[in-house]
């Protein structure tokens, strides 16, 4: 009887150990994100921003009360589409440090002031792609150098593409964007205020770029 009993808790060790050992050789299940329908559509080429159809906005710590926002009012973008869709493609944005918008006059005027922004010696705000990886069918995080005050540091943005379609009423080749992202505004010698004002900068974007006419 002993004989059997020890029998019987080897044979389940050795299947327990079978069961281990084959999960172990179990092939790693790896995601992979292809190009989207909507990706492969899109023509190859260079687009603008349309400034129409585009919201900047920077929002920030205000004493723990609220984020404050702010947007700026004027900038211009450069799309270049290249086959592979969004893994492929880069694109460049310019803002106009002055045109920041704070809804309060005094604010506008201190924010482009030499204590901040210093939008007379430092007129634009600059970002450049380098990296786009893909996290999903339509989505990914942009990686790029992003230069304010004169100061360029590298971020990462959380971008989705929207889709592509002929706009109904230009009828021009149009696709659109929306991203978000953070970034530590004392990396850029921008550190006034603190810690009344914090020093996350979080970042919003919705974009629309246009293929230009043929010739432009």
């Amino acid at each position: 009887m002993r004989t059997l009993t020890l029998r019987a808790a080897f044979t389940r060790v050795l299947f327990l150990t079978v069961l281990a050992t084959a999960a172990a050789c179990t092939p790693l299940q790896v995601v992979t994100h292809t190009v989207s329908t909507t990706e492969t559509r899109v023509p190859v080429g260079h687009y603008t921003l349309d400034p129409d159809h585009c919201s900047i906005t920077f929002d920030v710590d205000h004493f723990k009360y609220s984020r404050f926002t702010m947007r700026f009012d004027r900038k211009t973008a450069q799309l270049d589409w290249n086959p592979g869709g969004l893994d492929k493609s880069s694109v460049a944005v310019v803002i106009d440090a002055a045109s920041v918008d704070t809804n309060v006059p005094l604010l506008d005027r201190m924010v482009k002031g030499e204590q901040m922004l210093d939008a007379l010696r430092y007129p634009e705000i600059r970002f450049v792609s380098t990296r786009f990886e893909r996290t999903g069918e339509s989505r990914g995080t942009l990686s790029g150098d992003l230069t304010i005050h004169g100061t360029t540091q590298p971020i990462t943005l959380d971008v989705t593409f929207n889709g592509f379609a002929p706009d109904p009423l230009t009828k021009k080749d149009t696709l659109g964007f929306s991203a978000d992202g953070h970034f530590s505004r004392a990396k850029f010698g921008l550190s006034t205020w603190y810690p009344a004002v914090g020093d996350d900068l979080h970042v919003r974007i919705q974009a629309e770029f246009v293929k230009p006419p043929a010739g432009v």
